[in-house]
């Protein structure tokens, strides 16, 4: 016999949990962020997302399944409830959640962020009662549900570039009983109808700062903003926006990514091999091995953001154990393959690529190996981006 079902009643212990759960882990301490999220029913915002399989296909890609109330009712409502980020579109292409089918590889393009990630986001952009905030990339909706809960509806504006995402965002939250602003438009230009504002946070990445979000915030307003580059490195920095039109603020702690934005997506490079053609036939002996930057180490994520300033046009790709590090803007490519332990690299076109971060390396290490958080980002009143730390060169975004 199968048992009747009714989400609202069945969501209650599970959202008490969760919210029992990010509060002992000190993400509540603001008793209107705990408020928000003890209210707000994260399973009406998420109605189909994939989780991965085990295993992976015979091609070596992984398989996501889809997950339903029809479907696995059970785990599609434990999964709204845990604290996870749920993807929900893959290379841009809305799935049919009436009959769905799994996915094979793929990239993801829309989710629904872990809630402790979407509280975090908020408390880091020092969100206040009064506050107006723009929030970049609706998504689900349900981290725009969090803000009108916590600040009102009338305070909120949300933006997503993607128009369909949006629909069904703006129907949840209406369902919901929310009303803030949407939009379908690209986080690059803000939102002008809606500025000032008193808080801008994105829940994607950039290669830069873009200039209208500064133009749209208030003096003394503050952005929070994701930032990555085409070698997968990411940070996120807390700007305060000045009256002369600059902005400035530290880079925060923590591994964090985010989806980029799509303009910002990087470019598909083509087949190594063919790159590897015009490489020097000598090698030389590097001087740092690329683990520096592809180790699964707090260090390495951060140093490969950093990499990105020195090299911010180049894509790093592996085959058959050779690191490429390809720029499909200048023309050249590296290859660093091991020998007896050592690394040899070869170079080819008009940017020495590894010798570029070959020098961030050593000014990072003769630096201390300074963290995220001993780093300020600058954009002055012209636009130009730099960021900033007293025993290192001013290193300019990737994107500017």
């Amino acid at each position: 016999m199968t048992l009747p079902t009714d989400p609202e009643t069945d969501a209650v212990p599970l959202r008490v949990a969760m919210t029992k759960t990010l509060a002992q882990d000190g993400l509540l301490d603001d008793t209107g962020w705990r408020a928000a999220v003890a209210t707000v029913p994260r399973h009406r915002f998420v109605p189909g997302f994939y989780l991965p399989a085990e295993g992976r296909d015979g091609n070596g890609l992984t398989v996501w399944e889809p997950i339903t109330a029809d479907r696995a009712y059970g785990r599609w409502l434990s999964a709204a409830y845990s604290d996870t980020t749920l993807i929900t579109q893959f290379d841009g292409e809305e799935p049919d959640w009436r009959n769905p089918t799994a996915r094979h590889g793929g990239a993801p393009t829309s989710s629904s962020t872990m809630p402790s990630l979407v509280v975090r986001m908020w408390v880091d952009a020092e969100v206040e009662e009064g506050h107006t905030v723009l929030e970049i990339g609706t998504g689900t909706g349900y981290s725009t549900a969090l803000a009108c809960e916590r600040l009102g509806s009338s305070h909120v504006t949300s933006i997503e570039v993607d128009p369909r995402r949006l629909q069904a965002a703006a129907d949840a939250l209406h369902d919901c009983g929310y009303a803030p602003t949407l939009a379908a438009a690209d986080g690059l230009h803000g939102y002008w109808p809606e500025a000032w504002f008193d808080r801008v946070v994105t829940a994607c990445s950039f290669r830069g700062v873009p200039p209208t979000l500064v133009r749209q915030t208030r003096p003394g307003g503050k952005i929070l903003l994701n930032l990555s580059g085409w070698l997968y490195g990411h940070a996120r920095a807390l700007l305060t926006v000045a009256v002369d039109g600059s902005a400035e603020g530290p880079l925060l702690p923590g591994t964090i990514s985010f989806m980029s934005v799509r303009s910002h997506a990087a470019p598909a490079f083509g087949n190594p091999g063919d790159w590897a053609a015009g490489l020097s036939q000598e090698p030389r002996r590097a001087r740092h091995a690329p683990v520096f930057i592809t180790d699964a180490t707090a260090d390495a994520f951060h140093l490969r953001f950093l990499a990105q300033c020195a090299v911010p046009d180049a894509q790093m790709t592996v085959l058959n154990g050779v690191h490429y590090l390809i720029d499909v803007v200048s023309g050249s490519a590296a290859a660093l393959s091991s020998s007896g332990g050592a690394w040899d690299v070869r170079q080819g076109g008009p940017v020495k690529l590894w010798e570029r971060v070959e020098r961030l390396i050593d000014l990072f290490e003769a630096a201390g190996r300074p963290g995220p958080e001993e780093f300020n980002l600058r954009v002055d009143s012209a636009g130009r981006q730099f960021l900033l730390h007293p025993r290192m060169p001013d290193l300019p975004l990737p994107g500017t």
